[in-house]
């Protein structure tokens, strides 16, 4: 689950449940009360990836930065099934939707939703409070009051599954 790389290690915050399926290598710090699913590799191999409080990243996700540069994903960031993260910045409470691919460089704006699928190219920079879909992403609309309850309600099933494994755990079964 946790690797140590090149003298760098994961770090995680207090609270944070990361899925012992989950692959987190390196220069990873992921803050408290987070949620890492299983099977979402976190690659800070020869980048940085800092996540912070209360995060989502849900199942299959990967999230990984370029040589000598960092991922920074912001405080109360969803991150859908599937996603690929490869962004230089995501604002707070961004959603990221399942299967979305944010490119290298690119940046998403405080409470930005990147629809499902969309794809935001290499340097592409997403404005604060907008959602954006397709492949390249384009502006949909403004984010509204029910997009935000939404996310919101999100972070809470995530945050209390987290406290769910942390307070009952996994076991594992052979079944034959």
């Amino acid at each position: 689950m946790f690797y140590r790389f090149d003298g760098k290690e994961p770090v995680v915050g207090d609270g944070s449940y990361v899925s012992e399926t989950a692959l987190v290598i390196g220069d990873v710090r992921i803050g408290c009360g987070c949620y890492v699913g299983h099977g979402a590799i976190l690659r800070g191999d020869y980048g940085v990836i800092e996540v912070g409080d209360e995060c989502v990243v849900e199942e299959g996700v990967i999230i990984h930065a370029p040589p000598d540069e960092k991922c920074a994903i912001s405080r109360g960031v969803s991150i859908g099934h599937g996603a690929i993260v490869h962004a230089g910045t995501i604002g707070d409470l961004a959603g990221i939707g399942m299967g979305a691919i944010l490119s290298l460089r690119s940046a998403i704006g405080r409470e930005a939703i990147v629809a499902e699928g969309a794809v935001v190219k290499q340097g592409q920079k997403i404005d604060d409070g907008i959602i954006v879909a397709g492949n390249p992403a384009k502006r949909i609309r403004v984010v509204s009051e029910k997009d935000r309850e939404f996310w919101a309600y999100t972070r809470k099933v995530y945050s209390d599954l987290a406290k769910r494994y942390l307070a009952v755990g996994m076991e594992r079964m052979d079944l034959r």
